[in-house]
């Protein structure tokens, strides 16, 4: 199995001032990372965690204010991240929000969905081999979301759902033999973040709401950021170009692809 590492990478993660992003961070700079640069739209919060990783791994991180649902915050912060660091050898699409409440859905999903697919294709056109870069890894990051049918978060889901088409068939053959760009996906389960405080508000529905909020308490097992991180930083070492990876309940980290390509299976035969 091919080994991929992190050491001397210049990492861009969006949604990075706390969190997963925050802990996606400090797992890159412990792994050998040269540069980590965090987006967030939480200035202070990013600002902060900054200083925290710098005086634990030696100035080697930068945040950059940015709304990931506003696309000339987007072009902005990349283009300073360029000048600053010349390279970007891994973006880590982070940033999300679960907010399908009738007015917060659509910057919700503008986060989710259009801001990654944005990241995504301004990184295939700095990395790109065939076209003069350096080769790079893109890991975005779904959720089981995208995996199950639930009537709570509609919304949240379809971006979910939308997240891991989207990254499968860009990373179709012969992209990364053309273009030297990995493209991961990651689908975690219920992690203890802040995307879970207040959940009985971010259904479109205030009944739906307050039953998201019973089974979320009653029936998931939540997972420790540590250990999605973990799962993370192990499937950027491991992972083949395409594949779909799945981390839930603190448990290792497991590829689903051959899971995912089976569900789209027959569908295609019909069609193709």
């Amino acid at each position: 199995m091919e080994q991929w590492d992190a050491n001397d990478k210049t990492v861009l993660i969006t949604g990075g001032a706390s969190g997963l992003g925050a802990g996606f961070a400090e797992g890159f700079l412990k792994h050998g990372a040269k540069n980590v640069v965090i987006l967030d739209i939480a200035e202070e919060l990013g600002k902060a965690t900054v200083e925290r990783l710098n005086k634990a791994h030696g100035n080697k991180a930068v945040f950059i204010k940015c709304d990931v649902s506003k696309e000339e915050d987007i072009t902005r912060a990349f283009d300073a991240v360029l000048a600053h660091f010349k390279q970007i050898d891994v973006i880590i699409n982070n940033a999300g929000n679960m907010a399908d409440a009738p007015d917060t859905w659509r910057t919700a999903t503008d986060v989710n969905w259009q801001g990654l697919v944005s990241f995504t294709l301004k990184g295939v056109k700095h990395m790109r081999k065939d076209e003069g870069g350096a080769g790079g890894t893109i890991i975005n990051i779904s959720s089981t979301a995208a995996l199950v049918k639930l009537p709570f978060v509609p919304i949240y889901e379809g971006s979910k759902i939308a997240v891991l088409h989207f990254s499968q068939c860009l990373a179709m053959d012969p992209f990364y033999e053309d273009t030297g760009i990995r493209v991961l996906t990651i689908c975690f389960g219920t992690t203890d973040t802040a995307i879970l405080q207040n959940i009985e508000t971010r259904s479109y529905h205030p009944k739906l709401g307050k039953m998201l909020a019973a089974i979320v308490e009653s029936k998931f097992v939540l997972q420790k950021v540590e250990s999605a991180v973990t799962a993370l930083v192990e499937m950027f070492k491991i992972g083949a170009p395409g594949s779909i990876w799945l981390s839930v309940e603190n448990k290792p980290v497991r590829e689903i692809t051959p899971t995912i390509d089976r569900a789209f299976k027959d569908f295609e035969n019909l069609f193709i």
